[in-house]
């Protein structure tokens, strides 16, 4: 292994960490590798695939891990092309094709090709992170194959290196070149002599046809595609050529290691759309509604029932999308239509409402447009992570989720799957793309306890049956992996069983590719995450994660869906150390995952006190983007938070860590002699030797500290203000008392000059013992606190913050912090961000334009990360519009990379400055010099300064500057 290692240009990993993070993926299984392998060019491939062939050892190709079946999980080495196999090679527009490597993420080849007028059409729920190689190993289809099919549809050509280590393009042969290369005395050659010889067999041909799922069920990834190669003149079928590229499509890795992809790409979908979204009492009213309505030529049709609806409910970004959810629905169709004009589109509209309408069933049909629409399938995307949100170890498994039937069959179908459901004592999740007649219907079992393990088999074995008994296909779009491979025999017959495993000896005759996955399959009802029967460690805390039943049950709500994976390129913020390093253990996925482990294998004595937990907690920001964006709501804040704590307690705080944590006291010494504490910060000399004595990064620039006397400022605006709209508290937090003290005089100067009555509230938030696992010292601040706010909760008066992770705090940490909940959720409610306040007067019509100047001005918004989690970025737009000649826009920019401390601290100063440089920085420079950079965190402030030599205001600031007296 160490010779493998020195002898690859990319990265071979056997540390324990690293096989940790690569022993699972999205599935239930769990194996720990021998090694990870990071390959940079073909010839480490190849010297991978000679030395597994050597040692008997498997290769487990792996992209984004997102696999549902444990297709990524094996023994062997996993072999993760998503790092450095990421290139566009050519994109021929006449031919609408483009040629890839396998790491290309799916919605990021898309981005690349819109301005063509091109697109990729499958489209999978977790598009924003997977990657060419896994769609082409899975054959996945996603929402979109009603109307662009699946990936094996779609795939012309592919580039491997077969187990010899020879390489071979796999490509359309006409039977001339079919017959060149049955003459080849390669194994190339020996394939293709080997499959004819299989599939000339009028036998084999009835026999394959008899047994496969029906034609006409398009969604088919149950062993190896044979019966697509029937399709080939070479065996009597209508094709004229021939094509290997169909059966290794969908052979998730077990018979040649793909390096390069040719895919066949479509036009981009009319401009204009509608979706319709069919709301039903019942499940079966709403199945009954899908043939109907798939005549009218839907580009979607997706089925949620209620308990995926009702996840919804608890993640703060799926709520603000389940908008259009009228009722209580037991089950809702979401029906998108498309059209080249307007017009077009109001006809098929009109056309699919009177199907509707005719069938009587729905009781609702809203109809969604523009980014509503967009709005609804991101709400859908979620629905499989979001079943994660499932409390406590009874959660809805991966076994039977994605069997596919003829559309004609799919009342019957699930009309017999609830009967043995009910048998079974299963309220299943119902979750479909109903219109390809597919369903991910799945049990609710908890896989720690052997009784719901044999119902795991058990269930899967029934279904399996019923799922042969309509012909359906047992593997959509999901794959085989483990968990579906031992039910092939019974899919697709004995005989034809045997035909799958020789074809398998044929191209990998020592067994190197992907061992376990379709053929000599691994048990179904083995190797799982959790140790079956365990006894449940007992890990106290001194945060409360009951709202998980434990900080154990926290880590194990990640179902490793790895929406973490996705990069800057694609929506929110999650995981901004991931976007810069591009390392699975720097994900919200990787830290759950290394925290569940080593959490159930650590001694009681020392949990937290593994290394390998404060390397996958370092890079964390504590940005508070998993807590929402999520799917599960798993949030790595708090149990970095509680790990740190944990972990200090045991190893020692550190001096920097001190200094960090206990900074609102040195603030506030420091303030009292503010000018010779700034001399000493901007003296080169004095503040180098600072920054080296504690581990300070020497480019980063000091923070000034100031005094400011706000009582007597306020009492001074007071005696001129002209009147009293409401009263208001202004929390003056630690750092606008000691370094942002102009923030503080713009605040009350803003919410005097609008008429409010203002009072100051003094308190240290404890954020900074918060991000240094300081939780004592934080609890004892959130208990005295509380007492106060909740004075202002009785006297019905709101608590307004100008640093958003100062005054969130209040909604988020306390509630972990202090014992009375019920005190704690009402001070939570009445705590605003001052803009969210703001927002709100507008809205009742308190707050109009007149206030403000006539001035034109342009002003960019970046958005603290606390606030994208725990608010919203609408209300600093809003308020920000107040004035009516402001050109108003919100940069899409994730995280800053500053995080209090961490963008200070040397190690991470880097990557702190890599994260800024990916959107914010960039974002900025491109603007004009005139333009009002808006940041309400001190933070980002400090970072735009760092960054980018910009001063950013807070739009307080900016409100406070525009109001005219």
């Amino acid at each position: 292994m160490d010779l493998l290692k020195e002898g690859l240009a990319g990265e071979l990993l056997t540390d324990n960490l690293s096989t940790t993070l690569y022993a699972t993926d999205a599935s239930v299984y769990r194996k720990i590798p021998l090694a990870v392998a990071f390959p940079k060019n073909i010839g480490d491939i190849k010297k991978l695939i000679a030395y597994a062939s050597k040692n008997k050892v498997g290769l487990i190709p792996r992209t984004a891990g997102t696999s549902l079946a444990g297709q990524c999980v094996g023994n062997g080495i996993v072999v993760d092309v998503s790092k450095y196999f990421t290139k566009i090679i050519d994109l021929d527009i006449a031919n609408k094709r483009v040629t890839l490597q396998p790491g290309v993420i799916r919605d990021e080849l898309n981005q690349y090709l819109e301005p063509y007028g091109l697109f990729f059409g499958p489209n999978t729920s977790t598009s924003n992170r997977c990657m060419l190689g896994g769609m082409v190993g899975n054959n996945s289809s996603g929402t979109t194959s009603i109307q662009y099919g699946v990936t094996r549809d779609k795939v012309i050509s592919l580039k491997t290196i077969l187990s010899d280590g020879s390489e071979v393009e796999f490509k359309p042969l006409s039977k001339e070149e079919f017959d060149k290369k049955i003459a080849l005395n390669t194994l190339e050659g020996k394939l293709y002599k080997n499959i004819y010889k299989e599939l000339s067999n009028k036998e084999v041909q009835e026999r394959i046809k008899e047994e496969f799922p029906k034609p006409g069920i398009h969604r088919r990834n149950t062993g190896y595609a044979v019966d697509d190669l029937l399709k080939s003149g070479i065996f009597g079928g209508p094709e004229e050529q021939f094509n290997y590229c169909e059966l290794l499509t969908g052979s998730e890795g077990t018979l040649a290691f793909t390096t390069e992809i040719t895919v066949q790409l479509d036009e981009l979908p009319p401009k204009y759309s509608a979706m319709v979204v069919t709301h039903y009492r019942t499940l079966e009213d709403c199945l009954s509604d899908v043939i109907p309505v798939m005549k009218h030529g839907l580009h979607l049709c997706e089925m949620m029932d209620k308990v995926i609806l009702d996840c919804t409910k608890n993640n703060t970004t799926q709520l603000q999308n389940r908008f259009f959810v009228e009722g209580d629905p037991a089950a809702l169709l979401m029906l998108e239509l498309k059209a080249n004009t307007e017009k077009e589109l109001q006809q098929e509209i009109g056309k699919l409402i009177a199907t509707i309408t005719a069938s009587g069933l729905s009781y609702a049909n809203p109809i969604l447009y523009g980014g509503d629409i967009a709005k609804a399938i991101e709400l859908r995307k979620a629905g499989l992570g979001l079943l994660g949100n499932i409390v406590g170890d009874r959660k809805a498994v991966a076994c039977i989720e994605d069997t596919a039937v003829a559309l004609e069959d799919l009342n019957a179908f699930i009309s017999e799957f609830t009967a043995i459901m009910k048998g079974y004592k299963q309220n299943a999740v119902y979750y479909a793309h109903a219109g390809a007649g597919e369903l991910h219907l799945r049990p609710i079992l908890n896989l720690k306890k052997s009784e719901d393990v044999a119902l795991f088999r058990a269930i899967t074995t029934d279904v399996a049956k019923l799922t042969k008994k309509y012909k359906g296909s047992f593997s959509g779009e999901h794959g085989d992996g483990i968990v579906r491979a031992e039910f092939i025999p019974i899919m697709v017959g004995e005989e034809n069983y045997e035909l799958l495993k020789r074809i398998k000896s044929y191209f990998d005759p020592e067994g190197i590719f992907n061992p376990g996955k379709i053929v000599d399959a691994y048990p179904m009802d083995e190797s799982f995450r959790y140790e079956v029967d365990r006894e449940e460690p007992e890990i106290p805390t001194l945060m409360d994660f009951s709202d998980s039943e434990g900080i154990l049950k926290a880590a194990e709500k990640c179902n490793g869906s790895g929406d973490c994976r996705k990069t800057h390129l694609a929506k929110g913020g999650m995981c901004p150390s991931y976007h810069a390093t591009k390392n699975e253990k720097d994900t919200t996925r990787g830290r759950a995952n290394a925290f569940r482990e080593f959490l159930t294998t650590g001694s009681a004595s020392d949990r937290f006190s593994q290394n390998e937990l404060k390397e996958v907690f370092d890079f964390c920001l504590s940005c508070k983007a998993c807590a929402s964006e999520c799917p599960s709501n798993v949030d790595i804040a708090s149990l970095k938070a509680e790990f740190l704590y944990q972990y200090q307690e045991k190893n020692g705080y550190s001096l920097r860590s001190k200094l960090f944590a206990h900074n609102t006291k040195l603030n506030k010494m420091s303030s009292k002699v503010a000018g010779l504490t700034n001399a000493v910060y901007s003296s080169k000399m004095l503040s180098g030797l600072m920054k080296k004595s504690v581990g300070v990064a020497k480019e980063r620039t000091m923070p000034k500290v100031s005094s400011f006397n706000f009582d007597k400022y306020l009492k001074n605006v007071l005696n001129e203000s002209v009147g009293s709209n409401s009263k208001v508290v202004l929390y003056i937090d630690e750092f606008t008392h000691y370094m942002d003290t102009g923030l503080g005089k713009d605040a009350i100067g803003l919410l005097t000059g609008l008429g409010y009555e203002v009072q100051l509230f003094y308190a240290e938030s404890g954020r900074t013992y918060l991000s240094k696992g300081f939780l004592k010292q934080a609890q004892k601040l959130a208990i005295a606190n509380s007492k106060q706010l909740k004075v202002f909760v009785e006297q019905n008066v709101p608590v307004l913050g100008l640093e958003p992770s100062a005054i969130l705090s209040f909604r988020d940490e306390y509630k972990r912090l202090v014992p009375n909940k019920e005190e704690m959720d009402a001070i939570a409610a009445n705590a605003f961000l001052v803009e969210e306040f703001l927002a709100k007067e507008i809205e009742k019509g308190n707050l109009t334009s007149e206030r403000f100047t006539k001035e034109a001005k342009t002003i960019k918004i970046h958005a603290h990360c606390h606030q994208k989690a725990l608010s919203n970025q609408k209300v600093t737009f809003d308020i920000l519009n107040l004035p009516e000649n402001y050109t108003v826009s919100i940069i899409s920019s994730g995280c800053c990379g500053m995080a209090g401390s961490f963008g200070y601290e040397k190690e991470h100063y880097d990557v702190s400055m890599q994260i800024g440089e990916l959107k914010l920085f960039p974002a900025i420079r491109k603007s004009d010099s005139s333009t009002i950079i808006s940041a309400n965190g001190t933070s980002c402030r400090h970072q735009i300064k760092d960054g980018t030599d910009r001063d950013a205001l807070h739009p307080i600031t900016i409100l406070k500057n525009a109001l005219v007296n």
